[in-house]
């Protein structure tokens, strides 16, 4: 008898594991395109909060509430073995380094219909690569401290 179900991965990206009635699980790998270079914008979900859960490795959580044309940004650097929830219809993203690893928890089907995008200006994506380079730094520094 195997009642125990097992699920991980090493590879790149976003990976649903466990999809079930409603709800379902994620690993997400470190991917380029969570690089905070690579991050031009944000999206939101109107049906779910989405809850992130950090495994190794360096990550920036990053809310926004976008006023007309204004962008007011919030980051967080996550901590291991903490549970961080997006409520639904806040405004987010995740900026990652290599080596990175978080499991999602979230409404099932979010990653195919339950989304949309902004994208952040080039003056916008300056200002939040300064605010989540700084957190890195800060997490970085505290790792050569003996």
């Amino acid at each position: 008898m195997e009642s125990i179900e097992k699920y991980q991965t090493e590879e790149s990206g976003y990976h649903p594991f466990i999809i079930r009635e409603g709800w379902q699980v994620a690993q997400l790998n470190y991917m380029p395109e969570q690089h905070m270079d690579n991050i031009n914008k944000l999206d939101i979900h109107h049906l779910t909060d989405e809850v992130f859960i950090l495994l190794e490795g360096n990550a920036v959580l990053i809310a926004a509430n976008i006023n007309k044309d204004e962008v007011k940004f919030e980051a967080t650097l996550l901590q291991p073995n903490v549970t961080y929830n997006i409520p639904k219809k806040t405004w987010h993203n995740i900026a990652m380094q290599e080596g990175c690893k978080i499991i999602i928890v979230e409404k099932s089907g979010t990653h195919i219909d339950d989304y949309k995008f902004h994208a952040l200006t080039q003056s916008e994506q300056e200002e939040l690569k300064d605010r989540v380079n700084t957190l890195f730094e800060e997490a970085n520094t505290k790792v050569l401290q003996p």
